[in-house]
């Protein structure tokens, strides 16, 4: 005649215990992973990608200021610097990998990883503050309506103020014309100061030629209006 073994109260309950913590690392290791799958970058979101652009133009700008500094540097930074730190803001909150980054001409990097040729030693970011940038191929200097930045796209970089641009072809005092393409929509600003791409808009500036929820226009005319 067989004996059923019992358990204990206590042996019970610890069994009942471990199966909950069991299921519950389980459940965590699950949400973990989906909140990592959900994650998006600048290969499959055009938000991402525009705010990566964003963040990678100020870093080259401020990888330029620290190389070849003047006595505005310092400030130029601490701004840029806020301004990054608004960006990756701005990334966490629409669902985008953090510090992710791309500069011009290079591929996107998480973490804000400096790009192949986006050293100090690329001529996108080696534009020093207070030099006198060098005029694109095919720009005269004094053409006005002229096209330039041809295949150019624009992006925003993240500061406040009047409607304006940075730019690393055009010297402090030009003014341009943006217009996107996908929408017609046209805005003039002049340019206020140095940055690593060929036109990048402030906020205001690039509300009045943005479609809603983009961060990046792909087909854009820039044209050089005096």
């Amino acid at each position: 005649m067989s004996r059923r073994r019992t358990l204990s109260p206590k042996k019970k309950i610890a069994l009942a215990v471990g199966a909950v913590a069991v299921a519950g690392s389980g459940a965590f290791a699950l949400a973990a992973t989906s909140n990592a799958a959900n994650v998006q970058n600048a290969s499959n979101s055009t938000v991402c990608k525009g705010l990566a652009t964003a963040l990678g133009n100020n870093q080259s700008f401020i990888a330029a200021q620290k190389a070849d500094p003047d006595a505005q540097s310092a400030a130029r930074i601490a701004n840029r610097e806020a301004v990054v730190a608004q960006i990756k803001v701005q990334q966490e909150a629409s669902g985008c990998q953090v510090g992710e980054s791309v500069q011009a001409g290079g591929a996107a990097q998480a973490g804000g990883a400096a790009q192949a040729g986006g050293s100090a030693q690329d001529p996108q970011a080696s534009q020093a503050a207070g030099n006198a940038p060098a005029a694109p191929a095919g720009d005269t200097g004094n053409a006005s309506g002229q096209q330039v930045c041809k295949g150019s796209t624009v992006t925003l970089s993240g500061e406040g103020g009047a409607p304006a641009a940075s730019s690393n072809q055009f010297p402090a005092g030009t003014k341009l014309k943006v217009t996107n393409l996908d929408n017609n929509k046209s805005t003039t600003v002049t340019v206020t100061s140095v940055s690593g791409s060929c036109v990048l808009l402030n906020n205001a500036a690039f509300e009045q030629v943005r479609e809603p929820g983009k961060f990046l226009i792909r087909r854009a005319v820039i044209e050089k209006v005096g």
